[in-house]
């Protein structure tokens, strides 16, 4: 058996987990998510836990075991807590600026680069240079995070770019001329 799939997740209070014809649906005080989960893995929910099993000792069921009690895990952790990414811009001139629904970022291209936020992800901006990227759905989060940060990835030479906050980057050396 899948040793993180075996463990029980603690419902806290404040939280409700119901699942329906493979659907699970988890629902808190920052919001509601929905996950639907695989043939041949179940959830139920008893005693205040929620308990994910197997049917078989298929290979890929096996794998998602773990998979399915991971991400009920995280979804929530997500709906009492929330999930946090936060970005560093570093570059002269580079800075960003959140315009309703959307992120305009100026990385040292001739426009300024429109980000769309999409639904359900909040995106902060502190001093100009430091995005905060905040959401119930860790997945989502990170992704965003990801894609804001894939608009202009840290250069390795000049130490310019978008990067994440805590993020360590090794200095190149640029050619040596004669």
């Amino acid at each position: 058996m899948s040793r993180i799939g075996r463990k029980p997740i603690a419902i806290p209070p404040g939280v409700e987990v119901q699942v329906h014809d493979g659907l699970v649906s988890v629902k808190g005080p920052l919001g509601k998510l929905e996950w639907s989960v695989a043939s041949g893995i179940g959830v139920s929910v008893t005693d205040g836990q929620v308990v994910v099993s197997r049917s078989s000792d298929d290979r890929k069921i096996r794998a998602l075991h773990g998979l399915v009690r991971a991400e009920l895990n995280n979804m929530i952790a997500g709906v009492t807590k929330g999930y946090e990414r936060s970005l560093e811009i570093t570059g002269v001139g580079y800075k960003a600026q959140v315009q309703g629904q959307s992120l305009l970022l100026s990385v040292g291209y001739v426009d300024p680069v429109t980000f769309s936020i999409p639904p359900g992800i909040e995106v902060k901006v502190d001093k100009q240079t430091v995005i905060t990227v905040r959401g119930t759905d860790k997945r989502k989060v990170g992704q965003v995070a990801a894609n804001i940060r894939a608009i202009k990835p840290p250069d390795v030479y000049k130490q310019k770019g978008i990067r994440y906050a805590g993020e360590v980057l090794r200095k190149k050396e640029g050619k040596t001329g004669k």
